[in-house]
């Protein structure tokens, strides 16, 4: 029986060295649209595995800054629509209501980019205040979660095609993780989970198991997080936005070496 969040499907599999074909079965992760409605206005359209998606709208709107702090977060529902997909309807305290409207729009994107609603350069490249918090992690403690991340990587192990994040104490003890098709939904989702236990992100670090990206290293400075570490490289871009932001980036992070910019 595949974990939530995959669905098994039958293939034939072939062989190079000429063995005959055989027929197996395999989990593959689920991808759905998820609607986003909030306040009963439709926001976006996102591509994403439909598990924690009480996480993922809370993460959301924390993200896209439609709200500050999760106190403005009143409630979300999800359930499936009969077209394919899924609804996830949040509401939100009348105080986001303001850049709700003003970026409002029903769009389909690829994954949640952290650039919904945005229409111009000068929005994308907007200015974020900077990471004050300061957190000490040893290198050991960065090798110690990523050799520890793939116990917690459940649909990642089942599928083989799951994104996840891990939000990590100083010494690299795992607190939480969360996985999804996609790395930016996949951080959303560790971002409301962690709102929701009351965990601040500025006394943590996130390990993230994708290349790191500009937007990335934006969720990452507008949830006040000290340091983001990645499993494959960064761009020219995140190394750039994260040293003007004060966050202390590491990326190609493995069991053996890491690159810190």
């Amino acid at each position: 029986m595949p974990v939530e969040g995959a669905r098994g499907f039958s293939f034939r599999e072939h062989f190079a060295d000429g063995r005959p074909l055989q027929q197996i079965e395999r989990s593959l992760i689920e991808e759905a649209p998820v609607a986003i409605e909030i306040n009963g206005v439709g926001y976006a359209v996102m591509m994403a595995t439909p598990t924690d998606l009480e996480d993922y709208a809370l993460g959301f709107c924390l993200s896209e800054q439609l709200i500050s702090s999760p106190v403005e977060f009143v409630s979300a529902f999800a359930a499936p629509v009969e077209a394919g997909g899924w609804m996830l309807r949040v509401q939100l305290a009348a105080s986001g209501a303001g850049p709700l409207l003003e970026r409002a729009r029903l769009r389909l994107a690829e994954g949640s980019c952290g650039l919904c609603g945005i229409e111009s350069l000068e929005q994308v490249m907007r200015p974020l205040s900077p990471v004050s918090a300061r957190l000490e992690v040893e290198p050991a403690a960065l090798f110690r979660a990523v050799d520890a991340l793939g116990d917690h990587q459940v649909l990642g192990a089942e599928t083989r095609a799951a994104h996840a994040a891990a939000l990590c104490a100083p010494d690299g003890t795992i607190r939480l993780v969360r996985e999804d098709v996609g790395r930016h939904n996949a951080f959303d989702k560790l971002l409301g989970a962690a709102a929701r236990e009351r965990l601040d992100p500025a006394a943590h670090f996130v390990l993230l198991t994708a290349r790191c990206s500009f937007e990335l290293v934006q969720k990452a400075v507008i949830a006040g997080v000290p340091l983001l570490a990645t499993i494959s490289a960064a761009s020219t871009l995140a190394v750039e936005q994260a040293a003007s932001h004060g966050l202390k980036l590491v990326s190609l992070a493995r069991r053996d070496s890491l690159l810190e910019a």
